[in-house]
């Protein structure tokens, strides 16, 4: 009965299963850093082409459940930095978790709700979401400086007073890199983070003096190895740099061998890696 209790709330905590043998990494290649730091393998005519009907416009119905549009809203918030357009996936008040994708150059709020492209797997997480009690939030912002970062982290706000036991991960993907990391150094917001995922992503030497990086807010890093945007190679250097600096810090890094820019947001275990960060969180 004690073990029964002791284990609870960890198990409560963390999100339930959806569709996990389909979005499960294929294989690990090898492994580093005492598992923070893993390769994955990626084939295009594997994870592209056999999983698509349309390749990289349409997944194959099987990665879906379209159902989750019922709790799907376009929505604005009125703000002093202007108003913030954003799609809300789930519940918006009590919400147990919270999570943020940040688009990167070109891209939308629309991108983070198509539920076909990218393999399947923004619909994945808003299903995650919605299925644990969840919100998910894809928002426009101006830029990926200091306008764009103080109208996301006005959406953060609002949303963690309605939600004030939330655990809150913020995503962002290419540029939107920029984002996390002014999000990392703010005071107001820091405090509430769980967790940045950085997906084909950059780096940030002023991480190291963020109050996120003294809180041990957990950083995921998925890369492709071939992406030639960022180098793979100095998004590693990074990674080690946090290890390097704070001793047993919180971080994991996937490397997606033969992936190009976009591969970590289509190929990035959602559930997986947010189990990790419920757990090892401050």
């Amino acid at each position: 009965m004690l073990a029964v209790l002791l284990v609870a709330p960890a198990s409560a905590q963390s999100l339930k299963p959806f569709k996990d043998e389909l979005f499960a990494y294929p294989a690990i290649l090898s492994t580093g850093d005492g598992g923070a730091y893993e390769v994955v393998d990626y084939q295009e005519a594997r994870d592209i082409d056999a999983r698509d009907e349309v390749p990289e416009r349409r997944v194959k119905g099987k990665y879906v459940s379209t159902g989750v549009r019922k709790v799907q809203k376009d929505l604005v918030l009125r703000s002093d930095l202007g108003d913030i357009r954003h799609v809300a996936v789930g519940t918006t008040e009590n919400a147990r978790f919270i999570t943020l994708y940040l688009h990167g150059q070109g891209g939308s709020r629309k991108q983070g709700v198509d539920d076909f492209t990218f393999g399947g797997n923004f619909n994945r997480i808003k299903n995650l979401m919605a299925g644990n009690g969840g919100l998910y939030l894809s928002p426009d912002f101006p830029d990926f400086g200091e306008k764009g970062a103080g109208q996301v982290a006005a959406l953060i706000a609002h949303y963690a007073e309605q939600s004030p036991s939330a655990k809150i991960f913020v995503a962002c993907g290419s540029m939107g890199g920029g984002l996390c990391w002014l999000l990392a150094k703010d005071p107001a917001i820091a405090p509430r983070l769980s967790g940045l995922l950085l997906l084909g992503s950059h780096w940030d030497d002023g991480f190291l003096a963020s109050p996120a990086f003294k809180r041990k807010v957990p950083v995921f890093f998925g890369q492709g190895s071939k992406d030639t945007v960022f180098p793979v190679e100095t998004q590693e250097a990074f990674f080690r740099s946090i290890r390097s600096k704070s001793k047993g810090y919180p971080t994991r890094f996937v490397r997606f061998e033969t992936g190009s820019h976009g591969t970590p947001i289509r190929m990035t275990d959602w559930r997986q890696t947010l189990n990790w960060m419920i757990s090892a969180g401050p």
